[in-house]
C-alpha cells in the first residue's frame, strides 16, 4: 500500500513552477527525479525537493496538471502544506501572468505588493 498522497493542484506551467519555487528560494531539483517515500517507496517527479528525512515531495504530471505528491506524514518544511501550496500558487500566478502578457506584448508598468500578502500588477502595451 502507498503511502504517497497527490493533491490536485491548478499547476499546468512547468518552467512557471520552476520559478515559483525559486522565488520562494525552495532547493529543487529538475526531473526526472525519484521522490523516496516510506518503506523505501519510490515514484517518479518532474519537480523533486528533497528533504533531510529522506522522505521527499515531488510535482508529478497527470496528464492534466503538476500534483504535489509527498508521505505528508513526513512533511518536513516550514509551512504547512496547505501553506505552501498557497505560496507556490501565488507565485506560480505572478509568473504565469507575466509570460502570458509578455508573450502578448505587454510590459509590466507597476507592481505592488500588498500588506494582505496580494500583488498588483499594471501592464501595457503600445499599439502603431
Amino acid at each position: 500500500m502507498s503511502h504517497f498522497s497527490n493533491i490536485k493542484t491548478k499547476i499546468r506551467n512547468l518552467d512557471s513552477l520552476k520559478a515559483a519555487l525559486s522565488d520562494l528560494s525552495v532547493d529543487w531539483k529538475n526531473g526526472p527525479e525519484i521522490v523516496r517515500g516510506y518503506k523505501g517507496q519510490t515514484l517518479e517527479a518532474d519537480v523533486v525537493l528533497k528533504q533531510e528525512n529522506n522522505y521527499d515531495i515531488g510535482f508529478s504530471w497527470n496528464g492534466n496538471e503538476y500534483e504535489l505528491v509527498a508521505d505528508l506524514q513526513y512533511w518536513q518544511q516550514p509551512l504547512t502544506v496547505d501553506g505552501f501550496l498557497r505560496q507556490v500558487t501565488q507565485r506560480y500566478a505572478y509568473h504565469t501572468v507575466v509570460n502570458e502578457t509578455a508573450n502578448q506584448g505587454f510590459q509590466i508598468t507597476e507592481q505592488e505588493n500588498n500588506q494582505d500578502g496580494s500583488i498588483r500588477l499594471v501592464v501595457q502595451r503600445w499599439s502603431a
